[in-house]
């Protein structure tokens, strides 16, 4: 495990160097604060020792800068001064120290301390895991693994915010099995999962890193394409269309036919575009699809549409 040393005394910070390494620590040194606070903007630095006083920002200002930052892993800070006070310790652990040791250094005590800081990370680390991993189960679909509504409506908005602020497009594109409710009346609930996973299992290897792929509901699956425009948003609706028509779905010995139908949207020639308008324009186009006979693509009528926002604005 890293640790910052942060000692301006070379004598001092030699020594503790020498003793921390023989434990097995790997070891960065920092003479000031100003150095201290650039180390410590590796995300790899959990464990600290801060002296009190340093040239530029000393340990109290930089125990107090690292508690005041918010997207980091957790910091275990031991705090070094040759203050000895009970108002001094207190000064010490209200700025944001996990630990205060007085000068000089007892390296038995100190030893035991640092076991005391990495157990306290571990256990950090695994309280974040199980954070994430639940956050992660409650914005996933239960039975496809793809984000659920909320989560891809969510990712929709941000895409669409970022889209405008680089001035670039934002594709939709609103999907779904055709046929599916006689496919679970003739095969069962069952094989209609499975016809409904492969679908989605040959989606996600046909869309780009960027896309975010969500359950809208039922069968209906909708895909997020950043920097996508109407002539990109076509291709790619195209492919995924033909990487499920490619081939069947098998149930044991037997197989069957499964195809998607798609409607496309962009931002792109959209005066005021929003997340309620490419969904609903791109869901009206899944619906045209339906009508021409299933298997097939259909783009959003973004010209028109442009005319009467036009015509509106």
């Amino acid at each position: 495990m890293k640790i910052l040393i942060a000692e301006d005394d070379l004598i001092t910070s030699r020594i503790l160097e020498k003793n921390l390494q023989s434990w097995g620590y790997e070891v960065v040194l920092a003479r000031s604060g100003e150095q201290a606070w650039q180390a410590l903007k590796d995300s790899n630095l959990r464990l600290a020792i801060l002296d009190w006083m340093m040239p530029g920002m000393d340990g109290i200002e930089i125990c107090k800068k690292i508690r005041r930052r918010k997207k980091y892993k957790y910091t275990y800070i031991i705090l070094l001064s040759a203050k000895d006070r009970k108002q001094d310790i207190i000064a010490g652990l209200s700025s944001g120290a996990d630990d205060y040791m007085a000068k000089p250094v007892n390296f038995l005590e100190l030893r035991a301390r640092l076991q005391t800081g990495k157990r306290i990370i571990d256990l950090e680390d695994k309280l974040l895991y199980v954070q994430n991993q639940l956050k992660d189960l409650a914005s996933r679909d239960s039975l496809t693994k793809l984000w659920n509504r909320t989560e891809i409506s969510k990712f929709l908005r941000e895409e669409l915010d970022r889209a405008k602020r680089e001035n670039k497009p934002l594709g939709v594109i609103m999907l779904d099995v055709d046929y599916f409710k006689k496919i679970n009346d003739f095969f069962g609930h069952e094989i209609g999962d499975l016809a409904l996973l492969q679908v989605v299992s040959r989606i996600k290897r046909k869309v780009r890193k960027s896309d975010k792929v969500g359950r809208y509901g039922g069968d209906e699956i909708i895909v997020v394409l950043p920097n996508c425009g109407l002539i990109e948003i076509r291709k790619i609706s195209e492919r995924l269309r033909a990487s499920v028509a490619h081939r069947g779905v098998k149930t044991g010995l037997e197989t069957f036919p499964v195809t998607i139908s798609a409607g496309c949207a962009s931002s792109e020639n959209r005066l005021q575009p929003s997340a309620e308008k490419l969904t609903r324009a791109a869901d009206a186009a899944l619906f045209k699809a339906k009508n021409q006979g299933r298997n097939c693509v259909v783009v959003d009528d973004y010209v028109a549409e442009y005319a009467r926002e036009v015509k509106n604005a």
